[in-house]
């Protein structure tokens, strides 16, 4: 339609310290608002990026009050946090898409849940395409974070975060 501005395919946001990625959590949290599940976010970024950390804010701006550890060995974390079954989990450890069946990723893949996966890549081609996609890079100044969004419901989401983020040129 002419005259409507298109929500952004992909931004990239400068998350010079800890609470700026704290706050990217808090934003994409505040973007699930009127979305339902099944939704999938995949996390990028060398060790110590930030995927853990934004995974944490996220889920605290959405209430949940307990501890959140990194399902670096577990591969999996599960909570209830406002009104979302949240799926977090860790492949680093994942040698391909075949291990996929042993942590039973098909059966996270439905009704009102959303996913967040750190380190997809090492299970390239078992899941499905992602709604959103933050990849970290590391850069002299801190680190950078770009979202790219895939599909009606990620590019929603991507405009909300878009509004509550400070955008790299």
């Amino acid at each position: 339609m002419a005259g409507v501005a298109q929500a952004p395919r992909s931004v990239t946001i400068d998350c010079t310290d800890e609470h700026v990625t704290e706050r990217l959590g808090r934003a994409l949290a505040g973007a699930l608002a009127g979305e339902s599940g099944p939704l999938l976010v995949t996390l990028c970024g060398e060790l110590g990026a930030g995927k853990t950390t934004l995974v944490r804010a996220l889920l605290r701006a959405l209430g949940y009050p307990g501890p959140v550890p990194s399902p670096t060995y577990s591969l999996l974390e599960q909570y209830e946090a406002g009104g979302w079954s949240v799926a977090h989990l860790d492949f680093y450890r994942l040698r391909g898409a075949a291990e996929l069946e042993n942590v039973g990723v098909r059966e996270l893949l439905g009704g009102h849940r959303l996913i967040l996966v750190e380190w997809p890549e090492h299970a390239a081609g078992g899941l499905p395409i992602a709604d959103v996609t933050v990849s970290f890079s590391l850069v002299p100044a801190g680190r950078l974070a770009e979202l790219r969004a895939i599909g009606r419901r990620g590019e929603r989401v991507l405009a909300a975060v878009s509004r509550q983020m400070p955008i790299k040129g």
